[in-house]
């Protein structure tokens, strides 16, 4: 009997062994890459299998085994997913529910979608189909001006496959910018006392694998009211000292907005053509190395929101930013901007800067102290700590703010670049 049981047993592993063999060959052989194809591991048990996508992606398409993945569920950096089928579109379906996904240009958290539904269609070497964003059932209430604020995010996708690459562009429908924030950021204490109009609708294009990205936002009407910025329109900085008191024409002020926001005096508070390319960098390099921030939405950060690297505080401070520039105007953000701005270690505000490092008044500030000043305002501890070490600060980060500076001569900008090529400020205890 012993003998039996024991013969059965390896009988039985056996079969599993093979069976296993088996499936491994078939799935090598089903997904085995071209030659020249775009492939990446996948790990089996303990065996790795090089799967080329191309090939993998029109097997799971087929229409002889789409319909049968319906009702299979697979746990993904995304979130957990679900495939089904739709039988009269002939279309595979992919339910992410709670669904994830990092944004560099956001902040370090992901950005997170309560339910997330995709659907896709094969015709030879072209997969597109539709997506349908929800927001969370218990998602705040939002006051909305000449618009309807509920319901999902929808749109299309269409995608173009070859043997290296997959080229996605994805169009979302023109929406109520409160319905994007009902479905992106459904828990910002803000929604429940903004009136917030205006619409957005997007275009994207993504090349896998390399992972460039195109991001075009379209922006119509957008306003926010009722977050109470007008109330830091005669406000002063108590922790950073004196104001500055700078003209708009003066050198801090213009070497400022050369290095922080060239386009502030023509932007509603958020700036399309830096966020774009932002959103385009950072998700090549997996990290926010581009800042999208205006410096209207700086002000914001420094008043309103703090400094905490999540999407939502980006959201938010999106929101006073547009209040802001109807609230304050151009001339009185730059001005409070100038006297909150942080300038490394303890230091804020361009009066105290201009004081602790160079002792004098910001108003008194030679060209180049005022470019220097600037240069620092990116990373300004670092700067600072690089300063102490070296005895200089990025000189190629000086010599970029020098060159953008507007509304100064020829001459003026070939003096103002020897003199900060040349300067050697000494080191703050």
């Amino acid at each position: 009997m012993r003998r039996t049981l024991r013969f059965l047993s390896f009988a039985l592993l056996a079969l599993i062994v093979t069976a296993l063999v088996a499936l491994i060959l078939i799935a090598k052989l089903l997904l085995a890459p071209a030659t020249g194809e775009w492939t990446v591991p996948w790990r089996v048990g303990p065996v790795t299998l090089d799967v080329g996508i191309p090939t993998a992606m029109r097997l799971l398409t087929s229409p002889w085994l789409a319909p049968r993945l319906a009702g299979f569920d697979t746990d993904t950096r995304f979130g957990p997913v679900r495939l089904g089928w739709e039988d009269g579109s002939s279309s595979l379906t992919l339910d992410c529910a709670p669904c994830s996904a990092p944004v560099p240009a956001l902040g370090t958290q992901p950005l997170r979608v309560a339910q997330l539904t995709v659907t896709v269609r094969r015709d030879g070497n072209r997969l597109f189909g539709r997506f349908d964003a929800k927001p969370d059932k218990g998602a705040a209430t939002v006051t909305v001006t000449g618009a309807d604020g509920a319901g999902s995010l929808r749109g299309r996708w269409d995608g173009r496959l070859s043997q290296t690459s997959l080229q996605i562009d994805v169009d979302t429908d023109d929406a109520p910018i409160t319905r994007w924030y009902a479905v992106l950021a459904p828990d910002l204490q803000e929604l429940r006392q903004a009136r917030i109009g205006g619409s957005l609708a997007t275009h994207g294009r993504i090349v896998l694998p390399d992972g460039e990205l195109v991001l075009q936002p379209r922006v119509a009407q957008f306003r926010v009211e009722g977050l109470g910025t007008e109330a830091v329109a005669g406000a002063r900085s108590n922790s950073c000292g004196p104001s500055a008191r700078l003209a708009n024409d003066s050198w801090l002020a213009r070497a400022v907005l050369a290095a922080e926001d060239q386009r502030f005096f023509t932007h509603p508070g958020y700036d399309l053509v830096e966020l774009g390319a932002a959103a385009s960098g950072n998700h090549k390099a997996g990290a926010a190395e581009r800042g999208a921030s205006t410096l209207t939405q700086q002000l914001a950060k420094l008043l309103f929101t703090g400094s905490e690297r999540s999407s939502e505080r980006k959201l938010r401070e999106l929101l006073y930013a547009v209040e802001m520039e109807e609230t304050l105007g151009k001339a009185r953000i730059l001005q409070l901007y100038l006297d909150n701005a942080p300038w490394g270690g303890t230091v804020c505000g361009a009066e105290a800067a201009a004081k602790r490092y160079f002792g004098r008044s910001a108003r008194a500030l030679e060209p180049a102290q005022a470019v220097w000043l600037a240069a620092m305002l990116h990373k300004p501890s670092a700067e600072l700590a690089e300063w102490r070490r070296n005895g200089s600060i990025d000189a190629a980060r000086v010599k970029w703010v020098a060159e953008g500076i507007r509304g100064i001569s020829r001459n003026q900008r070939e003096a103002l670049l020897k003199s900060v090529a040349s300067a050697r400020f000494a080191p703050p205890p």
